[in-house]
């Protein structure tokens, strides 16, 4: 097997309403799309979201990345499986841009590029062999991952909305049957400790109920913060402080009285090594944009099993049905995860670039995807007319 063409697609992708947490605000995202051809024919879709608060990137930084990179090597290289394809797609070298004021470079800067590369030629090689992500996820790791895919039951989600709103969506996924609810906290000019008592009571005694701040908080205010929301249980606290910060959580952790989950700051493995060297967490957020990937995202959740740290796989606020499916493939084959975030499409997208709509069901549940690849159809007309720029890296 060998690359044809590799073609870039920047993507907006309008929400349903905007979405807030204590970071940022959005009404819409900048999607980096891929599509690959294979020398055979067979066609392949990745997806990678750029977010400058978590990797440093930007949709304008990625397409830079993409125009200072030698394509050649990946090009000219052949794979005989899609395997041997993440393999390659992990180990190309990405072009080196200038940094951008203000924005700190760190070892993930460009991850959400190589993701959608990755996830692309990975899908292609699929259906050349006629194989399914999942399959290949346990070929990459089969000491942690499972060789039949199971169901995935995601968590809901509650970000800085009204009372009213946070009660509706609150007694909404209790009787939706959700297993667990994340809730955003940290946001200005909103009672954290309100919040989660609104939640609480209205999610029900038994819901497992998770904050995610959002680096809203910094080391020293911590105590303070998390000592009146202590009498609602909750399950674990998401990225208290800004990364830069993240090196004195281990001052505070152990005496909080609720385990600490890294996300902005657990983008790569230079991230976990930190992570676990300095016992700054006690759960990954692994997200495949983020974290580079498939390969690379497996490599986190070894790492996590080794250290006896707990891990969930999130998502980025407004991945198309492309990253939907790559994630339910990853949930569903590898065990063991504390939360699944994601196949919230129909819930937030105006439009979507699958055929197939993968909103989850009751009881937050996905059922495994079947077929070749993602096991999803890609509407290349809809994603041409949505795009606003195009770039084919490979061949012309």
């Amino acid at each position: 097997m060998q690359i044809h063409r590799l073609t870039a697609f920047h993507v907006p992708v309008a929400f349903r309403r905007p979405v807030r947490h204590a970071s940022h605000e959005r009404t819409e995202t900048q999607t980096l799309l891929f599509r690959c051809v294979l020398q055979d024919g067979s066609v392949g879709w990745g997806e990678g979201l750029p977010r400058t608060y978590v990797t440093g990137e930007s949709i304008d930084s990625a397409w830079q990345i993409l125009a200072a990179t030698s394509f050649d090597r990946l090009a000219d290289e052949q794979f005989g499986s899609a395997s041997e394809a993440a393999v390659l797609c992990d180990r190309f070298l990405l072009g080196e841009i200038p940094r951008e004021a203000g924005v700190e470079r760190r070892a993930c800067f460009g991850n959400s590029v190589r993701a959608a590369i990755e996830l692309a030629v990975i899908d292609a090689a699929c259906h050349a062999e006629r194989c399914s992500l999942s399959a290949v996820i346990h070929q990459l790791s089969p000491q942690h991952t499972s060789r039949v895919p199971a169901a995935v039951p995601y968590s809901g989600v509650i970000t800085g909305e009204s009372a009213a709103s946070q009660r509706k969506a609150a007694a909404l996924m209790r009787l939706f049957g959700f297993p667990a609810i994340k809730l955003k906290v940290g946001m200005a000019n909103t009672s954290d400790t309100e919040s989660l008592r609104r939640v609480r009571r209205w999610a029900g005694h038994s819901m497992d109920i998770r904050l995610d701040a959002n680096e809203a908080w910094q080391p020293e205010q911590l105590r303070e913060k998390i000592q009146p929301l202590l009498p609602f249980r909750p399950a674990c606290l998401e990225q208290p402080v800004p990364h830069s910060a993240a090196g004195l959580l281990r001052e505070v952790r152990t005496d909080l009285g609720v385990p600490i989950m890294l996300d902005e700051s657990l983008c790569c493995r230079e991230d976990a090594d930190l992570a676990i060297t300095e016992q700054r967490c006690d759960l990954f957020n692994i997200r495949l944009s983020k974290c580079g990937g498939i390969l690379r995202s497996l490599q986190l959740v070894e790492l996590a099993a080794t250290h006896s740290l707990g891990w969930q796989l999130g998502c980025q606020v407004g991945e198309t049905g492309i990253l939907s499916a790559a994630g339910r493939h990853f949930a569903g084959s590898v065990p063991g995860f504390r939360y699944a975030e994601g196949s919230y499409d129909r819930f937030l997208l105006r439009q979507n670039v699958t055929e197939q709509d993968l909103t989850l069901g009751y009881g937050g549940l996905g059922k495994p995807l079947a077929g070749p690849g993602l096991g999803v159809d890609v509407n290349e007309c809809r994603v041409r007319e949505l795009a606003v720029r195009q770039l084919d890296v490979i061949g012309n």
